[in-house]
Formats: structure tokens, sequence, C-alpha cells
């Protein structure tokens, strides 16, 4: 079997995962080696979650349009209406 030796964990880290060990009623060693196979065995399920940035890509959509960005830009110009009900604020 082999042996895993880690350099340079952070002592924040190491504090959390003796507690987390000990309130498993495990040891340190024990206590990795269960989080590593238990991320191993999630991995796949982990990989499939989606971000918060690729549901809003998904949600957006898009257009295709033939016109050139500066005729968009110049047609929402146009069709805006100037208002005053906020001049004063809410």
């Amino acid at each position: 079997m082999a042996n895993l030796q880690i350099k340079g964990i952070d002592d924040s880290l190491y504090a959390q995962i003796k507690d987390l060990a000990l309130s498993e009623n495990r040891s340190i060693s024990q206590e990795v080696l269960f989080l590593i196979k238990s991320y191993m065995a999630n991995k796949k399920q982990l990989l499939t979650i989606k971000t918060p940035a690729q549901v809003l890509l998904e949600l957006s959509g898009s257009w295709e349009d033939s016109r050139k960005p500066e005729e968009i830009i110049a047609q929402i110009k146009n069709v805006r209406k100037n208002s005053k009900k906020l001049t004063k604020g809410f």
C-alpha cells in the first residue's frame, strides 16, 4: 500500500480536518483518505453542476441581425422616450 505525504498545508485547513476527524471518530489520515475517496466517487456528478454564469448564458439566448452595431444603437436611441417621472426622485 502506498503512502502519501502532504507538505505546506494551511494551519486552519489542518485544524478543520482535525475537528472533522474527531467528530467522525477517525484519525486524521483516515479522514483525509475518506474525503479523497468521497470526492473521487462524486467527481462526475460535481462536474455536471452548472455554474451560475452557464445558467445565465443558457437563459439569455442570442439573436442574429444583419445590421451593424451602430445601426442597432441608433434605432434603440430613436425609439426611447424621455420621461419626467423620476426627475424629483422616488
